[in-house]
């Protein structure tokens, strides 16, 4: 009765954490990002309030996806009869951490130091990087969601 509390507790933990990431992302593409280039048309006082608003969100980030990782390994420890879904969504999830760290230990700190003509190309990159990880982050959410609802047995 109580390991299969803990179980279920995992998972309810495991795609809370999930969705919380999802949700900062969606949130950031969909409606921050689009705000901030109406409201800032120089590139260089967007970057300045970007580089504020991003600063110190770096290692949160990674203590998420590290949670998500940690959780994912104990559901398929526990429950390995769903090793095919959690395994694909841990490789999902392991793709889009190694862009973090691209972005925030590589991308970002070039973007920094980069030349005001610069910025433009910088600001595409990390778009395009940042909705590479929505959806890499999006299918591992639904492929959790669903294998942990019983969609498709």
């Amino acid at each position: 009765m109580v390991w299969r509390y803990t179980q279920g507790m995992t998972v309810v933990a495991h795609l809370t954490i999930a969705a919380v990431w999802l949700g900062s992302m969606v949130y950031s593409l969909m409606v921050v990002q689009p705000r901030v280039d109406r409201f800032f048309a120089d590139h260089e006082r967007r970057e300045e309030f970007l580089v504020t608003l991003a600063n110190g969100n770096r290692w949160r980030v990674v203590a998420l996806i590290a949670a998500l990782v940690l959780t994912d390994l104990a559901i398929l420890i526990m429950r390995p009869e769903l090793r095919l879904g959690y395994g694909i969504a841990l490789l999902f999830y392991l793709l889009a951490g190694g862009l973090f760290v691209h972005v925030s230990w590589r991308h970002w700190p070039a973007r920094v130091f980069a030349l005001p003509e610069e910025l433009p190309g910088f600001q595409r990159r990390l778009r395009r990087l940042a909705w590479t990880m929505l959806v890499l982050v999006g299918a591992a959410f639904l492929t959790t969601l669903s294998v942990a609802l019983g969609v498709g047995t």
